[in-house]
C-alpha cells in the first residue's frame, strides 16, 4: 500500500488496531500481546486496552496456557479482518 493510500486509509480506519487485526489474521505461529504491540509498534498497555475491547466486541479470545495468553480471532473477527484486507486491496 502507497502513502497516499495508507493516509486515506487511516481516514477510515484507525490504523493501531486495525493492523493488530491484519497481524492476528497473518500470524503463523501463537501470537502474544507483548508480540502484537511490537508488531504494530505500540505500548502494551494501549494493545491490552484495544485487545479488551475486541473482545467485549467478540473478535478476538484470550486463551491461558499457564502464565501466557495467546490471542487468536474469532470466526467474526477472522470475517472482519478479510474484510479490512478487502479494503486495503481496494485503495
Amino acid at each position: 500500500m502507497g502513502v497516499q493510500n495508507k493516509e486515506i486509509f487511516n481516514v477510515f480506519f484507525r490504523e493501531k488496531p486495525t493492523m493488530m487485526l491484519i497481524n492476528l489474521k497473518n500470524g503463523k505461529s501463537e501470537i502474544y500481546a507483548s508480540s502484537l504491540a511490537k508488531s504494530v509498534d505500540c505500548t502494551y498497555s494501549h494493545v491490552v486496552k484495544i485487545l479488551q475491547e475486541m473482545q467485549k466486541a467478540g473478535l478476538v479470545n484470550f486463551e491461558k496456557q499457564g502464565r501466557l495468553k495467546i490471542l487468536t480471532l474469532t470466526k467474526t473477527g477472522h470475517e472482519v479482518a478479510d474484510h479490512i484486507n478487502g479494503v486495503m486491496g481496494l485503495l
